[in-house]
């Protein structure tokens, strides 16, 4: 027998012939658990909010489901206000729906970027509201009257916490 014929019978040979350990029988893999719709609660309720309109915009969904907290309804009063969405309303408790507005087939959200983060708050004062895409978009900023967007705290002479720029 040559070498490369040993050298071939070896690497055959179970792990036992060739002086190895045997690799431990492998367990089954547990099969996944289902998770129930709409479980699980975000972290950044309003980062979430705006990851389904985003996301609704981009497949030109008709409607959007959120689940509904007092800062969503709000910023909803405020996309609505602005002309982002066509409408929004409350069917139940929990859920709130919103109507997404599109021009011709272009959505009327062409972007939204959260901006205060739970890691990383941001702050403006009266004199230092944010302009979004030189005017064209609005920044939703957090008050101490409320939530509104930039050019209406700017009008106010209010500053707070920016919660969002949308174009």
């Amino acid at each position: 027998m040559t070498n490369e014929e040993q050298l071939s019978a070896l690497s055959e040979a179970p792990a036992e012939q060739r002086g190895e350990r045997p690799a431990p029988p492998r367990k089954p893999a547990a099969p996944k658990k289902a998770r129930p719709k709409g479980a699980g609660a975000a972290n950044d309720p309003v980062a979430d909010m705006l990851t389904r309109v985003r996301n609704a915009a981009g497949a030109r969904h008709e409607n959007v489901t959120v689940p509904v907290s007092r800062m969503r309804v709000e910023i909803a009063r405020i996309l609505r206000d602005e002309g982002f969405i066509t409408s929004y309303e409350q069917p139940s408790p929990r859920e709130l729906v919103l109507r997404m507005k599109y021009v011709g087939k272009l959505p009327a959200v062409a972007g939204l970027r959260r901006i205060s983060k739970p890691g990383l708050r941001v702050y403006a004062r009266k004199s230092e509201m944010p302009r979004v895409l030189g005017g064209l978009g609005i920044a939703i900023v957090s008050t101490s009257a409320g939530l509104m967007s930039g050019r209406d705290a700017e009008r106010k002479g209010l500053g707070g916490e920016v919660l969002a720029y949308v174009w």
